[in-house]
């Protein structure tokens, strides 16, 4: 990528490749491989904080960012165009899913699921934060299905009725993701100065490595956005696309063309008169620039305090 290394949109660009289709990949791969029905079932949007913590983490995190700023091409106005496009298909797949939760929970231990659950937040985040973890970590939807599998109970399998309050609140996280994108893309010519993707990246791998934490009860439910909020903070560099002026002055007092330039310029405002180089200089001038008494002379240059005959100032 052209100005972030991020490992998960790099394995995701080298399969799908073009701009468009690497950001409906990557907002849609957590509906695509378990990780959103794995969190509506866990009780991951069951509060005001776990929506904004879901939606801003899971469909808006930092490979999407990353995608946006180093990836998509054209004005901001082209870019949310493209970002809407995709956020559609994103919130409606997100209301299908949730719809089905009830049901997929009657057939499955709900406790033990959400350790699996937590289990895949983990291991995304570990694939953001490092590639070279990621190449060891099994893929999130292996481990998705290891936890149906390990908590699949057909005894109790019930066609439930639609939770429409559940459906409001996962559509309300993807529309929290889809929204944190446009805005990403609305803002790119300014975010492209003064963002480090990179800082953001890593800093987006720890606050989703809390959020299973917090689903656990093993951290405090807000924890995830605070970490996303001080993340933000570390990674914005206002200055980051400023010049550096201190920089250009100490290079080109390092260039010893432009000191001898300089060198030669005061030379010639002292005396009147530059000396062209390959020619010898007039002895007259010599001596009335350097004291000397030209090529026959044995006079040097006196100093006060020295004992001469010459009873004049040594500097007139």
């Amino acid at each position: 990528m052209s100005s972030s290394q991020h490992p998960v949109a790099l394995r995701l660009e080298r399969q799908v490749g073009g701009a468009t289709k690497l950001l409906a990949t990557v907002m849609g791969l957590p509906l695509l491989d378990g990780i959103f029905p794995a969190l509506v079932l866990a009780g991951g949007v069951n509060s005001v904080a776990g929506i904004l913590q879901v939606g801003l983490l899971v469909f808006g995190g930092s490979a999407t960012v990353a995608v946006i700023l180093a990836e998509m091409d054209g004005t901001p106005r082209e870019q949310a165009g493209t970002v809407l496009t995709v956020g559609v298909g994103i919130i409606a797949l997100a209301a299908v899913e949730a719809a089905f939760a009830p049901t997929i929970e009657s057939v499955l231990d709900t406790e033990t699921f959400k350790r699996f659950a937590a289990l895949v937040m983990l291991a995304i985040a570990a694939k953001t934060a490092s590639s070279r973890l990621g190449e060891y970590l099994p893929g999130p939807g292996v481990i998705v299905g290891l936890g149906l599998i390990a908590t699949f109970q057909p005894a109790g399998f019930n066609v439930e009725i639609v939770d429409y309050e559940l459906v409001l609140r996962a559509t309300a996280a993807a529309a929290t993701g889809v929204t944190f994108a446009l805005l990403v893309a609305l803002t790119s010519p300014w975010l492209r100065g003064v963002v480090d993707i990179d800082r953001f990246r890593f800093g987006s791998a720890v606050a989703l490595g809390v959020l299973p934490l917090s689903l656990l009860n093993l951290a405090p439910g807000n924890a995830p956005l605070a970490v996303l909020a001080v993340t933000s903070l570390l990674a914005f560099d206002p200055n980051a696309d400023a010049p550096d002026a201190d920089s250009n002055d100490q290079s080109e007092g390092d260039d010893p063309t432009a000191a001898a330039e300089a060198m030669q310029s005061e030379a010639t405002d002292a005396t009147g008169s530059a000396t062209t180089p390959g020619t010898d200089p007039d002895p007259a001038q010599a001596v009335a620039t350097d004291g000397s008494g030209g090529p026959d002379s044995d006079a040097g240059y006196g100093y006060p305090g020295e004992e001469d005959d010459d009873e004049r100032e040594p500097w007139l």
